[in-house]
């Protein structure tokens, strides 16, 4: 994206966010485990991180990045929509973060601007 493009962000992620998070989260944990980290991160409070560091602690290659279809959320920026802030899982012992919900989000952000503090949610 040619020159610096301002960022809307929502205030919150919106309800459906939390859904879609537990939803990827069961993929990994067990249905009773994932609902407890989808409550945990409906009350977190929110933070912000630069694109790139996230993407570094969640061990994302750029030629992942590449590989998803991220055009949509590459619109909403240009068009100026507010977006969703993320929401991430730590993981015991320092491994990488989970980004359980705002993956591909996450990739337009950083192609546009890899320095973006993201808002997000972490648990």
């Amino acid at each position: 994206m040619p020159g610096k493009t301002e960022i809307k962000w929502l205030e919150k992620p919106a309800d459906t966010d939390y859904g879609a998070a537990e939803s990827y989260l069961s993929l990994l944990y067990k249905p009773r485990k994932s609902r407890r980290i989808a409550r945990r991160l409906r009350a977190a409070k929110m933070s912000q991180f630069s694109a790139k560091d996230i993407l570094r602690a969640s061990a994302t290659s750029m030629s992942e990045v590449s590989a998803f279809d991220w055009t949509e959320q590459q619109r909403e920026i240009e068009r100026g929509d507010a977006l969703s802030p993320i929401l991430i899982v730590r993981q015991n012992k320092g491994r990488r973060l989970l980004v359980a919900d705002g993956f591909h989000r996450l990739c337009a952000l950083f192609v546009a601007d890899e320095r973006v503090r993201v808002p997000c949610k972490i648990v």
